[in-house]
């Protein structure tokens, strides 16, 4: 997607926020056809009947009529492809959707005359029943559009985003490889010996951010003023989010145009933020500093990096196996849990050999892609021979 800062006027916000709560009000009510649903009784309606349900409900209801039947029916497209997504086992099952949170709508059928540019900075994309909005014009727009998504996010800022698949990036043809161990302290180090951070809120936001919350636990639920704290809140996180998704952008092209393999670890990501607070009958330990660890790994945008990078770099990008990279030294190839004294420092037990922690354990899945050392032990399933590191004592003598 290429998504660009909608500037709309006061009048056509109030007709996007319109569209945005059709859309909302027909995917909840798929949502609710599709809840009532248990196994045995006849199958839930499925798009072509859920738009023949719509036509009826907008010859019924006026202010339903009164919207668009492209914003409306896409709205139940995304939940039909949303389902889909959840029985194929990629994403989780359809929610409702509340307001002022993930609110948007979808446009098809997009001529190209419906996104026109008008100065250097500023161009204009076609909304049904709103007319012509304009938008800053950050880039070119992508040719041959054929759809486009208009978002608010909690800040109250609009968006637009058109559907286009960028080609990937090339390699250099170098040949060369990297590795990338992604932490909490150091966002991504590199084989290299580059240490690279996602950018963190400021002293100064930080502060403003603990004000803000306090006077959030006071405000009364519903009012004026707990409505203005919570955009408040929500533009501060917003700016953090924006920032680290620049460092990842911009992290992410620089490696697809730096190397030609990328080697990652293959994280569980959710698994390893998933909430150790347990349940009532068997709470879990050290609740709070699992919550921060959490949070610090969720900072850093571990998947996002990844993501991206797959994208970049289609096919150039290598997941490995996580074991004992961390543990094993990347000069001898000896893994011991005491070779790593700190976060910071690997001073191996049976060599001497002295890094960077996060480096040595890059370097370990730089070469661990590219075949020149082994990790951990292990091979590919079907009885194929299994990788394994030498045996000095079983080696020949004389």
């Amino acid at each position: 997607m290429s998504r660009y800062r909608l500037q709309p006027t006061p009048a056509q916000e109030a007709a996007l926020l319109e569209h945005c709560g059709h859309a909302r009000y027909v995917w909840n009510l798929a949502v609710e056809q599709h809840a009532h649903w248990r196994p045995g009784l006849k199958s839930a309606p499925g798009f072509a009947e859920q738009c023949r349900q719509l036509s009826e409900a907008r010859a019924e209801f006026g202010w339903l009529r009164a919207g668009s039947v492209i914003v409306q029916q896409q709205a139940l497209k995304d939940f039909a492809q949303a389902l889909a997504n959840f029985f194929a086992g990629t994403h989780r099952r359809p929610r409702w959707r509340r307001r002022g949170r993930g609110e948007g709508f979808r446009i098809v059928a997009v001529k190209a005359g419906d996104v026109r540019r008008l100065s250097r900075n500023v161009g204009e994309v076609r909304v049904p029943k709103v007319g012509w909005v304009r938008f800053r014009w950050s880039r070119a727009v992508p040719e041959g559009v054929k759809s486009y998504r208009i978002t608010r996010d909690a800040a109250g800022r609009w968006h637009v985003a058109f559907a286009a698949i960028p080609e990937p990036l090339p390699g250099p043809g170098t040949g060369e490889v990297i590795g990338v161990d992604r932490g909490v302290s150091v966002s991504a180090a590199l084989s290299t010996g580059e240490l690279l951070n996602a950018p963190t809120p400021r002293d100064g936001e930080k502060s403003r951010l603990r004000r803000l919350l306090r006077r959030l636990a006071r405000a009364k639920r519903g009012s004026n003023r707990r409505g203005r704290v919570k955009t408040a809140i929500a533009r501060l996180k917003a700016r953090e989010v924006d920032r680290r998704k620049d460092w990842i952008e911009k992290t992410s092209t620089d490696l697809a145009r730096r190397f030609d393999v990328i080697a990652v670890e293959d994280l569980k990501i959710g698994n390893m933020t998933r909430s150790a607070k347990g349940t009532v009958e068997a709470p879990g330990r050290n609740v709070r500093q699992k919550a921060g660890l959490n949070r610090g790994i969720l900072t850093a945008g571990w998947g996002r990096l990844v993501e991206r990078l797959e994208q970049k770099a289609a096919g150039r990008v290598r997941k490995i196996n996580p074991r004992y990279t961390s543990q094993t030294c990347n000069a001898c190839k000896h893994i011991a849990r005491k070779s790593r004294e700190s976060q910071a420092l690997f001073l191996c037990v049976a060599c001497g050999w002295r890094d960077n922690a996060d480096v040595n354990a890059a370097k370990n899945v730089r070469d661990t892609a590219a075949g020149h050392a082994v990790a951990a032990r292990g091979g590919p399933p079907l009885g194929e021979p299994a990788n394994r590191e030498p045996q000095h004592d079983l080696l020949p003598v004389g």
